[in-house]
């Protein structure tokens, strides 16, 4: 369901007499074919009187002509009403959105400031509950994709750091094992490292009883989110480790979409990457710890402990693949999220997550995403229009309802929802346990790399660094910073930025208060 905002503001202003068509009907006269009043007198009396006959008909039709007219105003503005319910099935807001306007005077951050005090605040924080969700049983997870479970084990390779496992080669694979992988169509990096691994691929082979195997890893660690909040630069960072350089590919999105068979949502379904086109890209990584697990010198002793990982934003918050693959399931949150499946495979898995102000992760989100026609003018509208369609959710369904509604996500004009970082969080937080799970500031990572870089290090059990890989590590230049053009917008206006702190504050407070630091209040208090 495409949800849209319809302004009906014109509607309460307008009356029968203020109609343009009789706008002026009671002081004006009305012409008609059969008024003669201003022809010449009449020659005799019978003409007089036909003449008087005619203007009364004339009359009675006028009058005729005016009720039909009102009633088939009142008739059509019915319609109107009844049609935008049944469309918006919502409760109504306070106040419609605005058109667009290139300026901001003091009326308009008075009234968002007024919208914020009386009614969304109030409603946000009536719903802000947090209601712990029911996690599926991993027997219906394994259901949902039984080859998935038939490919990863239970148990991995013993003494080995990152999760691996001999997987045995079947005969249709050949001696071309990424002859299919749909990642090598879609990144020309990736094609090539496949291209030098298959050059060698038998000298990695592993036999017995006739039949044979290959070293297969899953991720040590996932970055998982959240977008424009520093996750690329962390990534690129961590590739300079001589533990973490072998991997490919930042972010496959694997788990939230290409195993569904989606690449963008709004392209519609395409095909399926199955879960050995995904175990193709630690393969580099595999083969290296394939060697020191047979191998008997310290550098052997290394590629033990070898690790790999990847960086998907999405991961953290993107489930709308169920809504698209079930929409006819009576839902009104998804029945298995992300971190479901990565938990049923990979129960130890280290989980990383950036975060940012919300205020500005929104903003740069919108510079990004946004091709055409930016301002802060612009980007101000649709903070207002979103934040309407969000309330009108929230009056009507729970919380996390509405933070993973995809018709939602898919009709907000900016993705303000992804700036709730506290429901996610928790989500997360029903299967991995907080020692799992580290959580970083953007604002911390910029202000002190060196020691956020080593908490890093530390979460993962890697290094100590030379002193050689450290000062590369720290001088390297920021990567995915705003574009130039970007930049030459300049800051929000002063009432957007007013605005989405006051609607983000609620959710900053939960979130400070799941990770007991005032640090993620933002400011905001």
């Amino acid at each position: 369901m495409q949800l849209k905002v319809c302004s009906t503001q014109r509607d309460h202003n307008l009356s029968f007499h203020s109609l343009p068509l009789a706008g002026n009907y009671r002081t004006r006269l009305v012409r008609t074919f059969l008024d003669f009043r201003c022809t010449n007198t009449p020659r005799n009396l019978d003409t007089m009187l036909l003449l008087s006959h005619l203007r009364c008909i004339s009359k009675a039709k006028l009058v005729t002509f005016l009720v039909g007219l009102t009633l088939m105003f009142f008739i059509m503005a019915s319609y109107i009403l009844m049609w935008d319910k049944e469309r918006l099935p919502l409760t109504s807001i306070p106040y419609q959105v605005r058109p667009a306007d290139t300026s901001t005077n003091t009326a308009d951050v008075l009234l968002d400031k007024s919208f914020m005090d009386r009614k969304m605040l109030l409603n946000i924080n009536s719903k802000l509950q947090y209601t712990s969700r029911k996690v599926p049983d991993k027997k219906d997870i394994v259901d949902t994709n039984p080859h998935l479970f038939s490919v990863i084990p239970r148990h991995f390779f013993p003494g080995v750091k990152s999760p691996c496992w001999y997987q045995e080669i079947s005969k249709e694979l050949g001696s071309d094992p990424y002859k299919s992988n749909r990642f090598t169509l879609r990144s020309k990096t990736f094609k090539n490292i496949c291209d030098h691994m298959r050059a060698d691929f038998h000298q990695h082979v592993w036999r017995r009883d006739g039949r044979r195997f290959r070293l297969r890893c899953l991720p040590y660690f996932y970055i998982i989110g959240q977008p424009k909040c520093g996750t690329t630069d962390l990534f690129h960072r961590l590739l300079m480790l001589p533990e973490v350089k072998f991997n490919i590919i930042k972010e496959p999105h694997w788990w939230t979409r290409k195993r569904f068979g989606y690449i963008r949502f709004r392209t519609g379904f395409q095909e399926r990457f199955p879960i050995d086109d995904y175990l193709d890209l630690f393969d580099l990584a595999a083969q290296s710890i394939q060697g020191g697990i047979y191998g008997n010198s310290s550098g052997d002793h290394h590629a033990l402990q070898i690790i790999t990982g990847e960086a998907s934003a999405s991961t953290m918050w993107d489930n709308q693949a169920w809504s698209y693959l079930h929409g006819d399931i009576n839902k009104s949150e998804p029945p298995f999220l992300a971190q479901d499946f990565i938990h049923a495979v990979q129960p130890g898995a280290k989980i990383i997550i950036m975060l940012r102000d919300p205020v500005e992760r929104l903003y740069s989100d919108y510079l990004y995403f946004t091709m055409v026609n930016k301002s802060s003018e612009d980007f101000h509208q649709k903070v207002i229009e979103s934040v309407h369609l969000f309330q009108r959710c929230l009056s009507d369904r729970s919380l996390r309802s509405c933070v993973y509604n995809t018709s939602l996500y898919n009709t907000m004009p900016v993705r303000l929802t992804l700036g709730m970082y506290f429901v996610f969080l928790l989500d997360w937080l029903t299967v991995f346990h907080k020692e799992q799970i580290l959580v970083l500031r953007l604002e911390d990572y910029a202000a002190n790399l060196k020691e956020t870089i080593k908490n890093v290090f530390d979460f993962l059990d890697v290094g100590p660094l030379s002193a050689d890989t450290e000062a590369a590590l720290t001088k390297r230049p920021m990567s995915n910073t705003r574009r130039t053009q970007d930049k030459s917008l300049g800051p929000m206006l002063p009432s957007t930025r007013n605005l989405l702190s006051r609607f983000y504050q609620p959710f900053n407070h939960e979130l400070a208060s799941v990770l007991d630091s005032k640090a993620f209040l933002w400011g905001y208090s």
